[in-house]
């Protein structure tokens, strides 16, 4: 347990500090603010994902799955949020004329595919942890 707490800190902290530097010449409270705001939107997209993938898994009680819930969304949170900095990096350089509409167009979409297509991955996978995570619980109550 205490090695998946550290890991989510650290991939947080990745993902912070590689937003903070992807948006350059933005002012502090302006980069706080997109890569809160980010985060945010990330973990209601992840919370509906884990909706969606815990559907067929049947938990004894509320509370273990309140705690599954809450490990395995911040997790992925963590994880999805690797899109902000990409994001974060592709919006900076359209708003510096670094790219044109059309480069800007293709990456945005290209970064979203692969959020959607990643999205529908973690589905799968939030299920099967969930489902291993009941099987040792359940193993070892017994």
């Amino acid at each position: 347990m205490t090695f998946v707490i550290i890991t989510i800190i650290i991939i947080y902290l990745v993902v912070i500090a590689w937003s903070f530097v992807s948006l350059e010449d933005t002012k502090k409270t302006n980069k706080v603010f997109i890569i809160f705001v980010g985060i945010v939107v990330v973990f209601l997209i992840t919370q509906i994902v884990f909706s969606i993938s815990k559907n067929g898994v049947s938990y004894e009680n509320r509370q273990i799955e309140k705690s599954i819930r809450q490990m395995v969304v911040l997790l992925f949170t963590g994880l999805n949020s690797l899109v902000i900095p990409l994001l974060s990096k592709t919006f900076k350089k359209k708003a510096n004329c670094e790219i044109e509409d059309n480069v800007f167009k293709v990456r945005l979409i290209i970064i979203l595919v692969i959020f959607i297509i990643c999205l529908y991955l973690e589905c799968g996978y939030m299920k099967n942890i969930q489902e291993g995570i009941l099987t040792i619980y359940n193993s070892n109550i017994k």
